[in-house]
C-alpha cells in the first residue's frame, strides 16, 4: 500500500484544523447524550410501557433491558421502486434481531420523495427540503430513547443525506445503513438519451418516449444510471457504514435477504454494552468525510453532493468547502465510467469489480484514508471484500486484483482521465461547480453570448422556437434555495445536447441543481451567492459575453468594470404557490448558500 497522497493529506488537515472547534463541540454532545441523555433505564414506567406496549413477543426482552433495542428508521414507499422492496425489511428485521436475542421496532417513517416522478415538475421545488424533513423525521422517531442501536433504511437522492444527518445529531448510538439495491437492467442508458433527444427535436412522439422510459425504469429497485442515488451508495461504502459489499446487490435475492441479516447481527455487536462500541458520531469524522469526496471524485459521481455532503459534514461538526472538492479532484483520477460517463449501469460496474475493487485499489494508491472507524472490520480495506452464499452460508471475498471489464473500471495508475472531474469555477459571477467526467475536453472551455431566463420551462419554450440555434450560454437564474428550493433543471439537458450536437458551442451558468444524471453539456451550476438577495447572476444582460472554463477555473461574465457595477439586480419572480410550495416558504427564507448545503434547518440551529 503507497503511503497516503499528499494533497489528500493536506486537505484533510485542511479540513481539521477548520473544523476543530466544532467537532470538539460534536464530540462533547454526543458523550453527554451517551451519559445522560434519554434512554431506555431512565424512562419513567409509564414511558416505558407506551414504547414497548404493541411490541407482542418482543415485550418481554424489551422490559427486561438486557439487549438491544434497535430502531429502525426506514424511507419506505411503493411508489418510489427503489424503496419498495423495503415494505418487508422491518419483520425480517424482527426475526434476525431474535436470533441474536434483540429486539426491533419502526421508529420513523420519513418521506422519500423521487425525484424521477417530480423531475421538470412543481413538486421538484420540495424536493432539496425534503432532505432536511427527513433528518427531523429521523430525529423525531429517534428521540423516543428506545433504542442502543439503529438501522437506516434508504437509498435515494435527499433520503440517504437526510437519514444521515438526523442519524449523526444522535452520534452516541451505532447505527449501519441498510440499501435494497438496484433494478436489473432494462433499455440501455445510451438508448434512452438518444429517445429523448428524438422527443426533444419532436421526431418521435409521446408513445415512444414513454415506451423507452418505462423499458428502462421497469421494476423495483434503484435507477441504474450513476445518479445521486447510486453515488450515496457508494459514499457509504467508502465511509465504512454498510456492511462490505452491501450497495449494488439486486433486491429479492438471497444473497441481499443475507446481507440484511448479517447487518442486523453485526449492530447487536457494536453496542455500547460491548468491547467493540463503534457509534456513528465517531465513524464519520474528517477522514470518513475525505473518504466520500474522493470515492465521489474517482468514480463520476453526483454533483448534488457538492451540496449534500457539506451539509451532512455540518450535522457531525465538520466543515468542508468547495475547494477540497477542487483540490482533491485535481488529485484524484478517475477510475470508473459508469453512465452517463460510460455505457454501462451500475449493475456492469458491480460485474466489473464494484465498490470493493474500487476501495482496495484507491487504498492501494494512497488515494483514501484505510485507518478509519467503520461499522465492520478493524479498517476500511475490510470493506474491501464482496459477500458471497456458500451453500445457505454468507461469505466475504476479497476483491478481485484487476478490473474484469477495463472499458468501465480501471487501477488508478492507469485511469480514464488524470483528475476527479469535478471542479470550482469562480469570478465575478461567484462560486459554481463544474462536473467535466462526461463532457468532451474541448468543450469545457465556452465563451458565447449569454441568454437569460427566469424559468426552465421558458428556456424549453425558447429552444423550441429555434431561438437557441447559436453559440450560446444559457443562464437559468432564480432557481436557488431561497429562490424556489433549488430544483434539478434535469430536463434541460436533452435541448442543450442537441444544440450541441448540432454543432454549437453551448454551456449552462444556474444558480440551480442538475442531476447526477446530467451529462456531456458543460454547466456552472449551484453558482452561489443566487440570485435572490443579490447574486450577481441577477445582473446578467442578454448578448454579455459569458466565459466558461473548467481548465482555468473561470466563471467571468466580460463586461466592462464600471458598466457592471453600476447593474442594478432584477426583480426576482413571485414564488409558486399550490403543491404544497407554500408549506416551505420558512425552509426558503432561512436557507444558507449551496456551498454550505442550502439548509435552514442547520443555519438556525447555529451548526
Amino acid at each position: 500500500m503507497a503511503d497516503l497522497h499528499p494533497e489528500i493529506a493536506a486537505v484533510t488537515e485542511r479540513v481539521v484544523a477548520r473544523s476543530r472547534g466544532t467537532r470538539r463541540a460534536y464530540l462533547d454532545l454526543i458523550e453527554r447524550e451517551r451519559e445522560a441523555g434519554v434512554h431506555r433505564p431512565m424512562l419513567a414506567c409509564g414511558n416505558l410501557a407506551h414504547g414497548f406496549a404493541a411490541s407482542g413477543e418482543d415485550k418481554k426482552a424489551i422490559i427486561a433491558g438486557r439487549a438491544m433495542n434497535i430502531g429502525i428508521v426506514t424511507a419506505y414507499n411503493d411508489m418510489l421502486s427503489a424503496h419498495q422492496p423495503y415494505g418487508r425489511y422491518p419483520d425480517q428485521i424482527k426475526v434476525f434481531a431474535r436470533e441474536v436475542g434483540a429486539t426491533a421496532q419502526v421508529a420513523a417513517g420519513t418521506p422519500a420523495m423521487c425525484d424521477g416522478v417530480t423531475q421538470g415538475q412543481r413538486g421538484m421545488e420540495l424536493s432539496l427540503f425534503s432532505r432536511d424533513t427527513i433528518a427531523m423525521s429521523a430525529a423525531v422517531g429517534l428521540s423516543h430513547g428506545m433504542f442502543e442501536g439503529a438501522l437506516l433504511l434508504g437509498i435515494c437522492d435527499k433520503i440517504v443525506p437526510g437519514l444521515m444527518i438526523g442519524a449523526l445529531r444522535f452520534g452516541h448510538l451505532p447505527m449501519i445503513l441498510v440499501p435494497a439495491g438496484p433494478m436489473p437492467s432494462g433499455l440501455a442508458n445510451k438508448e434512452k438519451q438518444r429517445i429523448r433527444q428524438l422527443y426533444a427535436e419532436g421526431k418521435v412522439g409521446r408513445a415512444e418516449l414513454l415506451e423507452s422510459e418505462s423499458a428502462s425504469y421497469h421494476g423495483a429497485g434503484t435507477c441504474t444510471f450513476y445518479g445521486t442515488a447510486n453515488s450515496n451508495q457508494m459514499m457509504m461504502d467508502v465511509m465504512g457504514l454498510h456492511m462490505p459489499g452491501a450497495s449494488f446487490i439486486n433486491p429479492g435475492t438471497k444473497l441481499r435477504q443475507a446481507v440484511t441479516r448479517a447487518a442486523v447481527h453485526r449492530l447487536t455487536e457494536i453496542g455500547w454494552g460491548g468491547n467493540d462500541y463503534r457509534p456513528i458520531g465517531h465513524c464519520v469524522d474528517e477522514k470518513a468525510i475525505v473518504n466520500a469526496i474522493v470515492g465521489l471524485l474517482a468514480t463520476g459521481g453526483s454533483t448534488n453532493h457538492a451540496i449534500h455532503l457539506p451539509a451532512m459534514a455540518r450535522a457531525a461538526g465538520i466543515l468542508i468547502d468547495w475547494e477540497d472538492f477542487d483540490r482533491l479532484s485535481a488529485a484524484v483520477p478517475l477510475i470508473a465510467r459508469v453512465y452517463p460517463n460510460g455505457a454501462g449501469d451500475v449493475n456492469h460496474f458491480h460485474a466489473a469489480g464494484g465498490m470493493s475493487y474500487v476501495i482496495a485499489s484507491l487504498i492501494d494508491a494512497g488515494m483514501l484514508h484505510d485507518d478509519i472507524l467503520t461499522v465492520s472490520g478493524a479498517r476500511l480495506r475490510d470493506h474491501a471484500r464482496d459477500p458471497k452464499l456458500s451453500g445457505e452460508d454468507l461469505v466475504f471475498e476479497d476483491a478481485v486484483a484487476d478490473s474484469l471489464d477495463d472499458t468501465m473500471l480501471r487501477k488508478p495508475a492507469a485511469p480514464f482521465q488524470p483528475d476527479g472531474g469535478m471542479r470550482l469555477v469562480k469570478g465575478n459571477l461567484g462560486r459554481a461547480t463544474f462536473k467535466t467526467s462526461a463532457v468532451d475536453a474541448a468543450r469545457r472551455t465556452i465563451e458565447a453570448p449569454a441568454r437569460v431566463f427566469d424559468d426552465q420551462d421558458d428556456v424549453i419554450a425558447a429552444f423550441k422556437a429555434g431561438e437557441l440555434e447559436k453559440d450560446v450560454v444559457v443562464v437559468v437564474r432564480f432557481q436557488g434555495p431561497r429562490a424556489n428550493g433549488m430544483p434539478e433543471l434535469h430536463k434541460l439537458t436533452p435541448p442543450l445536447g442537441v444544440l450541441q450536437d448540432r454543432g454549437f458551442k453551448v454551456a449552462l451558468v444556474t444558480d440551480g441543481r442538475m442531476s447526477g444524471a446530467s451529462g456531456k453539456v458543460p454547466a456552472a451550476i449551484h453558482l452561489s451567492p443566487e440570485g435572490v438577495g443579490g447574486g450577481p447572476i441577477g445582473r446578467i444582460r442578454d448578448g454579455d459575453v459569458i466565459r466558461l472554463s473548467a481548465e482555468e477555473g473561470v466563471l467571468e461574465a466580460l463586461v466592462d468594470p464600471a458598466e457592471w457595477d453600476a447593474r442594478e439586480d432584477v426583480t426576482r419572480p413571485p414564488p409558486g404557490l399550490g403543491t404544497g410550495r407554500e408549506l416551505f416558504a420558512f425552509m426558503r427564507h432561512g436557507a444558507d448558500g449551496a456551498e454550505q448545503g442550502a439548509s435552514a434547518m442547520l443555519a438556525a440551529a447555529g451548526l
